[in-house]
């Protein structure tokens, strides 16, 4: 009869030790579950799509400004091609023409009328006329400084260029002409004169009047 009791009992104790052990778990997991912390779909969508634009590129940051998305530009041009009133002219803001001339001793006549919608000002000085791949630059052909010229409409202004002032044979064979309003003009233009001989070139200023423009030899 003590060993059967003693059976009993150890069979008592396991079955009693084996209930608290699966207890205990129980509460263990039921105490993780009500302790972690809940996300809710509305945080989980806002945190993939934050995860999924890069914060530098212009979705983020149009999204960060609150903006539409639209580029705003506010600029102080005038728009097609329009200058404000006195403002210098650059070569592209001009319809260029020439006409070879004999007085003188033979010369180019050059001939600059602006664009039409443009008004831009030919500072008092000569244009920048140059000749040939190296360049060489002409002269002034007058000593004093010239007038400033409103282009604007039909109003032209004329200046002369005479390509060869030595009397001595010799000189580059050309046919064009690159002139420019000032050194800084950053867009020259190629002006076709027909063929000229070119040595120590000189160029006049700016005038309103062709027979002005007559460059001494």
């Amino acid at each position: 009869m003590s060993g059967n009791r003693r059976k009993a009992s150890l069979v008592t104790t396991v079955l009693v030790g084996g209930a608290m052990l699966l207890t205990a778990c129980q509460d263990t997991d039921a105490g993780t579950d009500a302790g972690a912390p809940q996300t809710s779909p509305s945080t989980s969508a806002t945190a993939a799509a934050g995860a999924a634009t890069p914060s530098g590129s212009p979705a983020a940051t149009a999204g960060a400004s609150g903006g539409t998305g639209k580029d705003n530009k506010s600029g102080g041009g005038t728009g097609g091609g329009q200058k404000p009133v006195g403002q210098v002219c650059g070569a592209n803001d001009i319809a260029w023409s020439t006409k070879s001339e004999t007085q003188a001793g033979g010369y180019i006549l050059v001939v600059a009328k602006a664009k039409p919608g443009i008004s831009c000002t030919l500072p008092a000085v000569h244009p920048t006329v140059a000749f040939g791949s190296d360049g060489t630059e002409a002269g002034p052909a007058e000593q004093s400084a010239g007038k400033q010229i409103t282009l604007s409409g039909d109003t032209a202004a004329y200046a002369g260029v005479n390509p060869k002032t030595t009397s001595a044979n010799g000189g580059k064979e050309l046919d064009s002409i690159i002139v420019a309003i000032g050194h800084n003009d950053p867009e020259p233009v190629s002006l076709p004169v027909g063929t000229i001989t070119v040595d120590k070139p000189v160029v006049t200023n700016w005038h309103t009047s062709p027979k002005d423009a007559v460059p001494s030899q």
